[in-house]
């Protein structure tokens, strides 16, 4: 059964030469006895990993451009994903309203829900939609990106 490069041992003399596991250095030693010239992790080949689509399907959709997010739990995946939206759509006037703002976003962070989301400009609310956020008139930007996107089939 083959092994990984893991769990193969590189020996002191594999080491002295820069080898990273025992096959690279079987390899290395290989080619030296038949006089082939080499280099050993000499070029570095720069490479751009494919762009992933994803979708974000927001929970409300008001009417005055303004969408809300609803958070009773709100992981690291979960940041990093309105982070990027944020960040591809900085117009869309996307807001939380948090179970409890009070959460820590991990154990031991002094950051909460709340904090997390002031910092990054989203505005947020505890356990309801404030009816401020009713009342506000039209965001035409927020509305504008909103007519362009495609619209989920209920169904």
């Amino acid at each position: 059964m083959p092994s990984s490069k893991k769990h193969q041992k590189v020996s002191a003399r594999g080491l002295k030469y820069g080898y990273r596991s025992g096959l690279e250095e079987t390899i290395g030693a290989f080619l030296k006895a038949k006089r082939i010239p080499f280099g050993y992790e000499s070029i570095i080949i720069p490479y751009t990993k494919p762009e992933t689509i994803h979708k974000y399907t927001p929970d409300f959709v008001l009417p005055n451009g303004i969408i809300i997010e609803t958070k009773g739990r709100f992981v690291v995946a979960d940041r990093q994903k309105h982070l990027l939206i944020k960040k591809q759509f900085p117009d869309l006037d996307i807001r939380f309203v948090f179970s409890n703002p009070r959460n820590r976003i991990n154990k031991g962070s002094p950051t909460t829900y709340a904090k997390w989301a002031e910092r990054y400009g989203f505005q947020w609310a505890a356990k309801s939609i404030p009816l401020s956020w009713l009342k506000e008139p039209p965001n035409q930007k927020s509305i504008n990106i909103i007519r362009t996107l495609p619209s989920k089939k209920k169904g």
